[in-house]
């Protein structure tokens, strides 16, 4: 599983299994992760905690692999998130509103590690879709 388009598939199917340990596999001891608010965070247990935050809060959660891009030792995962908000999320609680949003995580990998992850998803998107943050005006 030394390639990062396999290390990229069984890390995104880890979450869906919520199989923390498997996901812990394939990350790096100097793992870092980075969300599109650009804030840096380091180590495995940190890489788990935001899985298990999203898991946490949309029970059902599901990652829909659509296409993965390789070049070299990096992989750029295009997948689709979705599930229920049954959960607290970021000090809001559940609605019970279905969520599906597209994201990209670009993994940089190394001898079949994870050893940086930075995500993009447009978080205003989710927010609008559990109805605490206004749909945007259309011209």
């Amino acid at each position: 599983m030394s390639n990062p388009e396999s290390v990229a598939r069984e890390f995104l199917e880890s979450f869906n299994r919520r199989d923390w340990d498997s996901m812990r596999n394939v990350l790096a001891p100097g793992y870092s992760y980075t969300g599109g608010d650009g804030e840096k965070l380091e180590g495995p247990d940190a890489g788990i905690a935001v899985a298990q935050m999203f898991a946490g809060a949309m029970s059902d959660a599901k990652l829909e692999i659509k296409k993965v891009h390789v070049a070299g030792d990096t992989a750029i995962v295009e997948f689709q998130g979705g599930g229920t908000h049954d959960g607290e999320f970021m000090g809001i609680a559940a609605t019970g509103k279905k969520v599906s949003m597209p994201v990209v995580t670009i993994l940089e990998t190394k001898d079949g590690k994870i050893q940086a992850e930075r995500e993009f998803m447009d978080m205003s998107h989710f927010f609008q879709q559990i109805g605490v943050m206004p749909e945007m005006a259309t011209a």
